[in-house]
């Protein structure tokens, strides 16, 4: 068995965990992979509640990451727990509240590990497409995979750094 105790831990973070954090997970797992960097970073996902824990991503977002080359086959949603603001070395958070619930949950030494998925972009939350119509899931797709391209330079140079 591989031992992951040194690799880069990644958490991205939504309120149910059934869209956008599991289609952030999906894609910047994929792209690491691409960018030859799968097995120095694991991505994880978890959501600001739990009302789906156990259940897979919503099938609207599963349709998508299919039709884009990305495997959604396995994800189940979770909650966040206490030991992730230790576990990780990243917290991402959608949008401005998870940001701020984040912050608000984390001890003081995680506080510095949670950052918004748009600092990787143009700053920008990513809007919730649950309540919306079928093309605001691909529209979510294409922001994620931006902010996901300025992610994987973020995390060279964190990496790098850990070096």
């Amino acid at each position: 068995m591989e031992d992951d105790s040194d690799k880069f831990k990644i958490l991205f973070v939504c309120t149910g965990n059934i869209c956008r954090s599991p289609t952030a997970e999906a894609i910047l797992a994929l792209r690491l992979k691409g960018a030859g960097m799968g097995s120095e970073c694991e991505v994880d996902s978890a959501g600001i509640e739990d009302w789906h824990a156990g259940s897979p991503p919503d099938e609207r977002s599963v349709e998508t990451a299919h039709y884009r080359g990305y495997d959604m086959s396995g994800l189940k949603a979770r909650g966040i727990r206490r030991q992730d603001f230790a576990d990780f070395d990243l917290i991402i958070g959608l949008d401005n509240r998870h940001v701020e619930t984040l912050k608000r949950r984390a001890p003081a030494a995680a506080a510095g590990k949670i950052k918004l998925l748009g600092e990787f972009g143009d700053g920008r939350e990513v809007a919730d497409p649950y309540h919306r119509e079928r093309s605001a899931f691909d529209e979510v797709f294409d922001q994620i995979e931006r902010y996901c391209n300025g992610l994987i330079i973020h995390l060279k140079k964190c990496l790098t750094e850990r070096d």
